[in-house]
């Protein structure tokens, strides 16, 4: 399916929900390079450049299943379930080693409702994954 007019609403808002989550993983990057000190529990610098590199990667491919969601490309669900999971593990492995829930609620929550939604009946259906 590669018209636009065939997308339905569900996939719709899937695509603009990866797309926040981009801009919230690169704000993640920019904080671990030391910028945005305000924005954290601490009016601290941080700087963890593997911490950047691996949430720059995750921006750069947020953005990338947002463009194949928008396009409802099947392998977009399919690797949107995986990059999914890869972000939930990668957040809960953040606050484990010391990262706080406050700089990582709004992706926990968006990740967990977006893998709840992709495995309705409807979703998996408009992307031929029944």
């Amino acid at each position: 399916m590669t018209e636009y007019a065939e997308r339905p609403l569900g996939v719709t808002i899937l695509a603009v929900l990866a797309g926040i989550l981009a801009v919230i993983n690169l704000i993640i990057t920019l904080r671990f390079l030391g910028f945005f000190p305000w924005l954290g529990l601490l009016d601290t610098r941080i700087f963890n450049l593997w911490y950047a590199l691996v949430y720059g990667l995750l921006a750069y491919i947020w953005f990338w299943v947002a463009q194949m969601l928008w396009r409802v490309d099947r392998q977009g669900w399919i690797f949107l379930l995986i990059i999914t999971v890869f972000n939930l593990l990668l957040s809960f492995t953040t606050m484990l080693t010391g990262g706080a829930w406050y700089d990582n609620n709004i992706a926990v929550l968006l990740n967990a409702l977006i893998l709840i939604y992709i495995m309705l009946p409807g979703v998996r259906r408009a992307f031929g994954t029944d």
